[in-house]
């Protein structure tokens, strides 16, 4: 807490302008929008990789938001004052950051697959600039970004031997699938079955618990879709992410929109109840990695005499 009362202290507005927008990187749609245009535009085997990672380590956040169950900075000195506009983006328990681990997933995934060193030192810099803007924020300590950098490091270090190969060895991705779906069985289990102490159930807590289920669905939904959109592309699909570059612009706004419509107007249709939002995550992966994909053999002959 006093390293965040000495950040508090340095806050000038333009600084905070530039993190609020930096730290929207390690978001959920920042994440799913950069390892998106990868699968689809650069390297499929980084987009599964980077989608592996931001997977694995959602669950692996999730899970230990709440069986340590740390409040946030706010909470924890109701005199501290985060910035009022990061608040809203920070759901669920304080430990550890699930930004910090989100941008591990998309710039940390890049910076072990490719080869070059001026993107490995952007990747770097934008991984160290989000880190340092949740603390900046407000919205984490010190404690919950380190153990999310450690975990990050962890995670990539143990899948990158898995996915580096992964076209000479296709089906050790279903491995890969099946300890994650054990994972987030376990992590189901445990935030609906699990005898929470009573403190857990008043009102400003238990919306912890509800967004840890929230996460839970989407998770649950992303993966279903994830493992029928991989055997899809491994049996039939196989598609090619080579376009020229307007028709790459045109495949991912025209995917994006439609891939953020399913997940967004499903919510406006039925509902936010969480087997709802696994429907919605589900039916927007489903398209993003196994539907889409489908259509990039028309993109790949665009432009061509």
């Amino acid at each position: 807490m006093q390293l965040l009362y000495i950040l508090e202290s340095l806050r000038t507005p333009a600084l905070t302008k530039a993190l609020s927008a930096l730290t929207y990187f390690g978001g959920v749609y920042g994440f799913m929008v950069l390892s998106i245009i990868v699968f689809w535009c650069i390297d499929k085997r980084c987009g599964y990789f980077m989608l592996s990672l931001g997977f694995l380590g959602t669950v692996m956040n999730q899970f230990l938001k709440i069986i340590f169950r740390v409040p946030r900075p706010w909470v924890l000195d109701p005199s501290f004052q985060p910035v009022e506009s990061a608040v809203a983006d920070a759901g669920g328990f304080s430990f550890p950051s699930g930004h910090t681990q989100n941008v591990f997933a998309t710039f940390g995934g890049i910076f072990v697959w490719t080869k070059k060193t001026w993107l490995r030192i952007v990747c770097a810099v934008l991984i160290v600039l989000v880190a340092f803007s949740r603390m900046y924020l407000g919205v984490h300590t010190p404690l919950d970004v380190g153990v999310s950098v450690v975990l990050g490091i962890v995670l990539l270090l143990a899948l990158y031997p898995v996915f580096r190969d992964i076209d000479q060895h296709p089906n050790r991705f279903y491995g890969f699938l099946a300890v994650l779906a054990v994972l987030l069985a376990a992590f189901l289990l445990y935030s609906y079955l699990w005898p929470f102490p009573d403190w857990m159930y008043a009102e400003e807590h238990v919306v912890n618990l509800v967004e840890a289920r929230h996460n839970a669905s989407i998770l649950t939904g992303a993966l279903a879709a994830l493992t029928i959109a991989y055997t899809l592309d491994l049996r039939r699909t196989r598609f090619d992410t080579k376009a020229v570059w307007w028709a790459q612009v045109l495949k991912v706004v025209l995917g994006l929109v439609i891939t953020l419509a399913l997940i967004e107007g499903t919510k406006a249709l039925l509902g936010r109840s969480d087997a709802v939002t696994g429907l919605r995550y589900f039916l927007g992966v489903l398209f993003a990695a196994g539907v889409w994909p489908m259509t990039f053999g028309w993109f790949g002959r665009l432009g061509k005499k």
